[in-house]
């Protein structure tokens, strides 16, 4: 909804003031691919587009960015796609093909907003690079298939674990207190956030299946270690979860 309530602001200065006034998108969001879609699907083709996600926030950067992890796509600039999966032909993920004698040219070679996009993108990512974050050119589509095992099933772990009702006791351990401080960090985080990086990542259903699995093999053998079957477990059926 965000996207489709600026993109009639973004057509009126555009008239205004011409297309190349169209400025850069940048979006932040914790899951690349579906946001990506959505640019692409409703902003204007002049807009060019950066995908980014630093992978941190206010309680884990609260002493500075510096040696934070910030991901980026360079998604569209001067009209052109230039994620590596939507090339056209024998043209490359930068515009870039051969003659026929063999010397590499550029679509966009000669175009100075192509020059000038390049040249905004570069400006915006330097802001991060000279905070010391450390920076990472990828693929929407392999962030998220990254993020579904690290930073979805981090939270889906913490959920999980909050839902038991664990508390603090006098016999703690460290491991124990490494739990509740997972529990607490995820828990901070609205149930909206997870709930988005559930829904809007492809990947994170496999996350949970694959948790389910793993969960029902484990007890599997602790069962089998003390020669009972998953069918004396109480409340068991075909799974443990």
């Amino acid at each position: 909804d965000t996207i489709k309530d600026l993109v009639p602001h973004l057509k009126k200065k555009m008239q205004l003031k011409g297309k190349d006034a169209c400025p850069l998108i940048v979006d932040v969001l914790s899951v690349k691919e579906h946001a990506r879609d959505i640019m692409l699907e409703h902003l204007p083709e002049e807009c060019d587009i950066l995908s980014s996600h630093p992978m941190f926030g206010p309680d884990s950067a609260r002493n500075g960015w510096q040696g934070h992890t910030f991901v980026y796509e360079r998604t569209r600039i001067d009209k052109m796609l230039l994620d590596p999966s939507n090339h056209l032909n024998h043209i490359d993920s930068d515009a870039n093909f051969l003659d026929t004698k063999g010397v590499t040219h550029n679509l966009h070679e000669n175009s100075d907003s192509h020059i000038e996009g390049m040249d905004r993108v570069e400006r915006f990512l330097s802001i991060w690079e000279e905070e010391g974050c450390k920076m990472i050119s990828m693929s929407c589509k392999e962030h998220d298939e990254f993020t579904a095992n690290s930073q979805f099933i981090t939270h889906l772990m913490g959920r999980i674990l909050g839902a038991q009702g664990l508390q603090a006791t006098p016999v703690d351990t460290k491991g124990f207190q490494n739990v509740l401080r997972l529990i607490e960090t995820t828990h901070s985080d609205s149930f909206d956030l997870f709930f988005g990086l559930y829904k809007y990542n492809r990947n994170s259903m496999d996350t949970i299946v694959k948790l389910k699995e793993s969960m029902d093999q484990i007890i599997a053998k602790l069962l089998q270690k003390e020669g009972k079957s998953d069918t004396t477990l109480p409340g068991t059926k075909q799974s443990c979860l």
